[in-house]
Formats: structure tokens, sequence, C-alpha cells
């Protein structure tokens, strides 16, 4: 597979060169701590006995948390890293629902459902 690098030109007028299979790798990496995120948080709320949109609500604050935690770890040279932050909130979101409503289901009827 070939390492191809593209440019993004930014607003200061700076090229920043970019390598995909990095993006892809760090892509993939994001992927996989946002399911692990919302299969724990879904664990989370449905040992807590959420239920309805507290249950939802508890999810957004789990994804904006995740992004918080994201963007600090990379500090302020995140797009060393990244292409760009909208993609770290948005990307993999309603995948990453589907994984939590159903640990939270799960735990909710194992605890709570006699």
């Amino acid at each position: 597979m070939v390492n191809r690098v593209h440019t993004k030109k930014l607003k200061s007028g700076e090229v920043v060169a970019y390598s995909d299979s990095a993006i892809r790798h760090n892509g993939s990496v994001v992927e996989y701590c946002r399911t692990s995120m919302a299969a724990l948080s879904g664990i989370s709320a449905g040992i807590q006995g959420l239920t309805g949109l507290i249950g939802f609500a508890f999810y957004f604050l789990a994804v904006l948390g995740f992004w918080g935690l994201l963007l600090m770890k990379a500090g302020g040279q995140w797009k060393k890293y990244f292409v760009n932050r909208q993609s770290l909130l948005t990307n993999g979101f309603m995948g990453g629902l589907c994984t939590y409503v159903l640990f939270w289901t799960f735990l909710y009827g194992m605890v709570h459902v006699y």
C-alpha cells in the first residue's frame, strides 16, 4: 500500500501535509475508543437505571466528554493528528449510539427487571 501525502492550505496561508495512512490509523483508534466509551457508558446507564430522555442525555454528555478528552490529550497541536475537530465529534456518532442503546437496555434488563 502506498503512503500518500495530501496537502491543505490554512487560512494563514501555511500549507500543511497529511499522511493518508496516519490519518486513517488515528481515525481507527478514535473509533475503537468511541465504541468502548459507548459500551461502558451504556453499561453505566443500565446499572444506574436511567430511562427515557435522561438516558439519551447521558450518552450525549459522554460523547461531549470523550471529545473534550481527545482535544485535551492532543493539546493545541490537534492539527498534527486530525484534519478537523468537528469530525472527531460527529464521525461514528450513530454507530456509538447503537452500541450504547444495546448495552444500556441489556444491563437495565439484567439489573432492574425481575
